[in-house]
């Protein structure tokens, strides 16, 4: 009879401990995702604004040196990332391409103009800055306009303020969301073993004494927790990369190293502090309060 209960609190206790685990792992593998999310944030919103193309259209009777001239100029300017230049006959083909027809057909002649991509870096990517670049380009009197959606440019940057403040406030959310999930398992860990504590208490035992077999205990579930959480984020961090491979994840190994060891830290942390506070409750307890 006593071997089988024996056994039964056993399995309750790997049970417990196995809900422990899962559950600081799960935390924190949402919290690194979030923490890689606010890493990335700028990355991929300057991936997007480089995807804002400025096109410079020149007239017919612009010089091949002129061009060749206005190329070089923007190619060494601070503002311009890369620049590529579509001759009137490319962009029939690529018209042509999209529709699945020759509108040259129909028109008799190619009405396009040659012109010049522009994609801009990131951080000149606004209203003030595109507006400054094109009236410094039809200053020029070969160019006839600079065109670009400057509604879109808007947009992305009132929506990028927006995400990133948004971020930061569900990252401060999320993070105290994680501190209580973990807490609550511990205290529910500890709550098992309130009898165990409270009897030692009772015989002499120091609360420093009590208190090391738990703490040490849950910093171990917690490694092991932190060490599930590292290796889910390493193999979503390894497919996004394979993925999205514009985005560069994996191009500042220091800052993903930084956010590994904080979410390993942060695993032995939290756990050591929620176990030293749930036995303290049971060590302040009276007898008669272990019951309820």
């Amino acid at each position: 009879m006593s071997s089988s209960f024996e056994k039964h609190q056993k399995r309750r206790l790997i049970s417990s401990y196995f809900s422990v685990v899962l559950s600081i792992a799960l935390v924190l593998f949402l919290l690194g995702l979030l923490g890689m999310l606010v890493l990335n944030a700028k990355k991929v919103s300057d991936h997007f604004k480089e995807q804002v193309v400025l096109t410079i259209y020149l007239k017919d009777s612009a010089k091949e040196v002129e061009t060749k001239q206005l190329e070089k100029s923007l190619a060494m300017s601070d503002y311009v990332k890369s620049t590529e230049y579509i001759s009137k006959e490319q962009a029939a083909e690529s018209m042509k391409a999209e529709n699945g027809e020759d509108f040259m057909d129909f028109v008799g002649y190619n009405p396009l103009q040659n012109s010049i991509d522009v994609h801009l870096k990131a951080d000149f990517v606004t209203s003030e800055q595109l507006e400054k670049i094109s009236t410094e380009a039809t200053s020029k009197n070969f160019v006839d306009e600079v065109a670009y959606d400057n509604d879109l440019v808007n947009l992305m940057n009132d929506n990028v303020k927006k995400i990133s403040f948004w971020v930061l406030v569900i990252s401060g959310i999320f993070t105290l969301i994680a501190v209580l999930l973990i807490n609550s398992s511990i205290r529910l860990a500890v709550y098992s073993k309130r009898f165990t504590i409270k009897t030692m208490q009772m015989v002499g035992a120091t609360k420093q004494f009590i208190r090391r077999p738990f703490v040490w205990k849950s910093v171990r579930l917690g490694i092991i927790g932190a060490v599930l959480a590292l290796i889910g984020m390493a193999i979503v961090l390894y497919y996004l990369n394979k993925t999205f491979t514009e985005l560069e994840l994996l191009s500042n190994p220091i800052l993903i190293s930084m956010l590994f060891a904080f979410i390993f830290a942060l695993g032995i942390i939290i756990t050591w502090i929620s176990t030293h506070f749930a036995t303290q409750r049971f060590l302040n307890l009276k007898t008669d309060d272990l019951y309820y």
